[in-house]
């Protein structure tokens, strides 16, 4: 049925709900993870200024060392499960689009992925990360809530 499973990640305990839901069913499929996290980027201005001040550990160090982090966690909980884990990280503004493209790329069949709480009306508005990805992918979805 499913053989390779996105699962994104930002670090929240609902995301470790959604991989631990991933893990489980790649688990009893036989199927593989990619564990992917988006990174936003710098504004410009805060850029410059670590770039000017020559900063140690710039914004994007420290952004990248984050994720490496989170996403070495889904591997270890991919490891105790026994199941193929591997991860990745992108920078960009729109998560969303991230997430679809990382799918995309690394032949996924199936994003599993949270929802954060329940609909509010700046959600409906504006959207949730999860609604974005459900109204553009057409890869299937499931919603771990």
């Amino acid at each position: 049925m499913f053989s390779h499973i996105l699962v994104p990640t930002d670090g929240s305990d609902q995301a470790l709900h959604a991989a631990e839901v991933g893990i489980e069913l790649a688990h009893s499929l036989g199927a593989r993870i990619y564990a992917f996290h988006v990174l936003a980027p710098l504004a410009a201005v805060a850029y410059f200024s670590d770039v000017i001040r020559h900063a140690e550990d710039s914004h994007a160090e420290r952004a990248v060392t984050r994720a490496q982090q989170r996403l070495a966690e889904i591997e270890a909980m991919a490891n105790k499960a026994g199941v193929a884990c591997h991860g990745g990280y992108a920078f960009d503004k729109r998560p969303y689009v991230a997430i679809v493209g990382a799918a995309k790329m690394q032949h996924c069949d199936l994003i599993v992925m949270s929802m954060h709480g329940y609909a509010t009306l700046d959600r409906m508005l504006l959207g949730s990360e999860t609604n974005r990805v459900l109204g553009c992918c057409d890869i299937p979805v499931l919603v771990c809530h």
